[in-house]
């Protein structure tokens, strides 16, 4: 399938050739420019910016090697595909070396395999642009985020204010949905975070990562997740926002991020999308401990699921789990700061407590935070995050 309405700036000092070509890929949809010498293709180039540049290596006073040298000077990205007789490989082979993309091998007899090629260029051409641009963003927003850690540093508490401000300033009401949560930081400054926001008219997102470690490193990365993930709001709702969201996709994609990043710091994290038109929960494990706990009137329980850390390994792999949606219910998701302030002494008898106390009723985040008594520490060991999402 052609990229229509693309510009492609044929070189070609044989008119029965060029103007075949020409013609062909006029037909499949392409704006084309034609030039029959080296000297006319580089001006045309200069004035044009063409898409793709289709080029005869071999010209008279200008061939197609020096066109390839003079427009690698000019731009590393445009898609060049060289043209060249079978007798000539040495020079294809410098024409790659050059920068060349692709190459075709005279005579052309099938057209559609130079379409093929002119397809697989572009589309290569446009995913390097797509690339340098997030690169470029992603290193603003890193070297934007060094600046702000430096003032973190200064001053834990107005970097907590700062930190703040990122969160969620008010519980999401969405329908007959409502989501809130609750933060306990360890420090001025928490690693653990989290987000909830519309999608479209019939469904929203959320999520409570935990980053590694404490301070302002952890709390750092909470600003490049926030970053992230309104980022990719964005992009989805620049394309209409009506799509299902995958949030495997949105782990694998924060996955490669992070790695990219290279900042030494890991997620583990639980995000879901609600959709109220197909009354379902679709949501991802990222390595996220404890379980979630889903209550309704007639049981109370965790939500199973698996899923390796986000930023820790490049083969990391995502799933999504759908659910369908109570009429009544509340999801309870927890940090694994709240197991190191609840006084059971196991694993599972912490766990059977959390159980316990959303089965008699706390389905809320006032409530919640009461009956674990965390409204009465002063200082804990790990930051505590709670996101409650409830339907009534």
């Amino acid at each position: 399938m052609s990229l229509a309405s693309n510009t492609i700036l044929v070189i070609d000092d044989d008119t029965i050739v060029r103007e075949s070509i020409v013609a062909y890929l006029e037909d499949s949809g392409f704006r084309v420019i034609q030039a029959e010498n080296g000297e006319q293709g580089l001006a045309t180039y200069s004035e044009i910016s063409p898409d793709l540049i289709l080029c005869d290596l071999r010209m008279p006073r200008m061939d197609g090697l020096a066109v390839l040298r003079n427009v690698r000077e000019l731009s590393l990205d445009t898609p060049f595909i060289v043209v060249s007789g079978a007798g000539v490989m040495a020079d294809v082979v410098e024409a790659l070396r050059l920068g060349a993309n692709d190459y075709i091998i005279k005579p052309i007899v099938d057209l559609e395999v130079l379409e093929y090629a002119i397809n697989r260029a572009l589309e290569s051409a446009q995913l390097t642009v797509e690339n340098r641009r997030y690169r470029e963003s992603l290193e603003e927003a890193i070297k934007s985020l060094e600046n702000n850690l430096h003032l973190l540093k200064e001053d834990q508490k107005a970097g907590r204010q700062v930190q703040m401000r990122m969160l969620p300033q008010e519980p999401l009401c969405f329908e007959n949905f409502k989501v809130d949560h609750n933060i306990i930081p360890s420090l001025y400054l928490s690693g653990d975070f989290v987000d909830y926001f519309e999608l479209n008219e019939h469904s929203f997102a959320f999520y409570l990562a935990d980053v590694s470690g404490h301070g302002a490193s952890s709390a750092f990365v909470t600003v490049l997740l926030k970053h992230m993930s309104m980022q990719l709001l964005r992009e989805y709702q620049s394309h209409g926002g009506r799509a299902k969201v995958k949030p495997s996709h949105v782990l694998s994609f924060i996955n490669r991020s992070l790695l990219e990043a290279g900042l030494g710091k890991h997620i583990v994290v639980f995000g879901g999308v609600i959709d109220t038109r197909d009354e379902t929960l679709t949501y991802a494990f990222g390595g996220h401990y404890p379980l979630p706990i889903i209550s309704t009137p007639e049981k109370t329980s965790c939500i199973e699921g698996r899923g390796l850390p986000v930023g820790l390994f490049e083969d990391a792999s995502f799933q999504d789990v759908t659910i369908d949606l109570p009429k009544q219910f509340t999801l309870t998701i927890l940090s694994d700061g709240i197991l190191e302030v609840l006084p059971q002494q196991t694993l599972q008898e912490k766990e059977d407590y959390l159980l316990s106390v959303i089965r008699e009723g706390a389905d809320n985040v006032s409530a919640l935070t009461e009956k674990l008594g965390l409204h009465k520490i002063k200082e804990t060991p790990d930051d505590v995050a709670m996101l409650i999402l409830a339907r009534s």
